[in-house]
């Protein structure tokens, strides 16, 4: 398939916010390509190209469209084109790498249009505002495949990989017609993590989910672990293996009196009296590829499978006795009860040892893979959301010379406030960033930049930042009619994408009827 023909579907995706013409624009697209065009196109559509970052920047981009000069009115570039040309940017390492890839997007550039040059800009930056976000997706895989819904949508969980779910639902097998529903845990291939709801009281969890497992919500970083006899891999809430920072964790496993499990937990840095240290020390540490002297110390609170067994579609209450067998010493504290009296104490508990608050989950619950349903619920006393910068502001005073207050945007995916799949800004903040972050973000904001004024540097929507807040309040100021109330900075997010973070819908939601 010609790129000019996918890129006319992006534009006619971004054109309408309607879910259904979406769905309907997709599936037409699908249809319309090759098996091997399925995983590299999907890719595209959601800017997450199979071969993740090839070490192409703004400024580089940008230089290379520039050298590139007029582009061409006819179209010639393929999918598949642009598909081996990041294949070959990936393979640009060590010595000349930067010539190479210099040169192969200048190959590349050259033979772009107008449109299909801001269309790759947009993949290789990570920046596709199509509204083409996954949920979509995999409804328009089903509509092209004319497969039922669910089965696509567990099929998805259940890979973590949507290219693979279109090549299953819509190349079929006459050796394997049942493939798409035959998909199921395998152990070493990480599936999309549950996620949970929010609350704000530990009592109005339960009263919502009846007798649940009231949990400790740890300040960590989110991991699942895979084990296969002696072979041991851990993997982000993203599914990056990142098996190879972190073999305290690898080692904790290998101890467990089981052969093959899928174990879902919290991993975070211990101070000298075991209690937790603040998220940027762990995140630094998780983050490592080398050793570093502060140890992540593992704590689970689901299994998903044990010995050929698996068990995502069995209760909590059964996922909780045979983790309760399998790793009876690094279970996150937890106790089962229907009395919001209980679930406030073990809430207590939980933020004197120095974590977040509590999970609430009903203890009949299955595991719903990657999705976000009111089984499970947060309750955290300060509200937090998941913001992306797009801008930081040049300080004054003391912060002369570095870059400060930040400029914050809530995910739009709908575009009800702008462009579909695109941020609208909530706020700025400069409190709760300490000297050590003001010259991080000094230094690499510039990196990522995409245009400055006198005040402040513009920069591409990709940086997460975990924000704490009082409220919200109306304003029309802001595009989105709500402003942020004493917003601080958290902690940084690099464990999180731009799409994870939340909507502008989610914060309209506290204000005042």
């Amino acid at each position: 398939m010609l790129l000019d023909e996918l890129v006319g579907v992006t534009e006619a995706v971004s054109a309408t916010r309607s879910r259904l013409a979406k769905v309907d624009a997709l599936a037409g697209l699908l249809r319309g390509l090759e098996a091997d065009e399925l995983a590299p196109a999907i890719g595209f559509l959601l800017a997450k190209p199979r071969q993740g970052r090839v070490g192409v920047g703004w400024r580089g981009w940008a230089a290379a469209a520039e050298a590139a000069g007029d582009a061409p009115d006819e179209p010639t570039l393929t999918v598949a084109d642009l598909d081996r040309a990041l294949d070959a940017l990936q393979a640009a390492t060590g010595s000349g790498s930067a010539a190479a890839r210099a040169a192969e997007l200048g190959t590349l550039t050259g033979r772009a249009t107008a449109r299909e040059r801001d269309f790759i800009g947009r993949v290789l930056l990570g920046e596709m505002r199509t509204g083409a976000l996954e949920g979509v997706l995999v409804d328009a895989i089903a509509r092209a495949a004319d497969r039922p819904g669910p089965v696509v949508r567990r099929a998805a969980m259940l890979t973590g990989d949507l290219g693979e779910t279109a090549r299953l639902a819509l190349v079929v097998d006459p050796a394997e017609p049942g493939a798409l529903e035959a998909v199921g845990l395998v152990v070493g291939r990480p599936v999309l993590p549950m996620l949970a709801a929010t609350a704000a009281t530990p009592a109005e969890a339960i009263e919502s989910t009846g007798e649940a497992s009231v949990e400790f919500k740890l300040d960590g970083a989110r991991i699942q672990v895979h084990r296969d006899a002696d072979d041991v891999r851990v993997f982000t809430r993203n599914l990056a293996d990142i098996t190879s920072r972190l073999p305290e964790v690898v080692e904790v496993v290998r101890g467990f009196a089981v052969d093959r499990v899928i174990l879902d937990g919290e991993t975070l840095a211990l101070d000298e009296e075991d209690a937790p240290r603040p998220f940027q020390d762990t995140m630094s540490r998780f983050g490592a590829e080398t050793a570093r002297e502060a140890l992540l110390h593992p704590w689970f609170f689901d299994v998903l499978h044990v010995d050929g067994r698996d068990l995502i579609d069995e209760s909590l209450a059964t996922r909780r006795a045979e983790l309760a067998r399998i790793a009876p010493d690094h279970r996150i504290p937890g106790e089962v009860t229907a009395d919001p009296a209980v679930a406030e104490r073990v809430s207590r508990e939980a933020l004197a040892a120095g974590h977040e608050g509590v999970v609430v989950k009903a203890i009949d619950s299955t595991y719903a893979a990657g999705r976000r349903g009111s089984s499970w619920i947060k309750v955290k006393p300060v509200l937090t959301y998941d913001l992306v910068v797009l801008a930081a502001e040049w300080g004054y005073g003391r912060r002369t010379g570095l870059l400060s207050n930040l400029h914050l945007g809530a995910r739009d995916p709908d575009g009800r406030f702008g462009a579909p799949g695109g941020f609208v800004m909530v706020g700025k903040t400069f409190k709760g960033l300490t000297d050590r972050l003001l010259a991080w973000q000094t230094e690499y904001f510039p990196q990522i930049e995409t245009h400055r004024t006198a005040q402040a540097v513009f920069v591409e929507p990709v940086t997460v930042v975990e924000i704490a807040i009082d409220g919200v309040q109306r304003s029309t100021r802001y595009p989105g009619g709500v402003a942020l109330r004493f917003a601080r900075v958290k902690a940084y997010r690099d464990d999180k994408r731009a799409g994870e973070a939340d909507t502008i819908e989610a914060l309209r939601e506290l204000l005042p009827g």
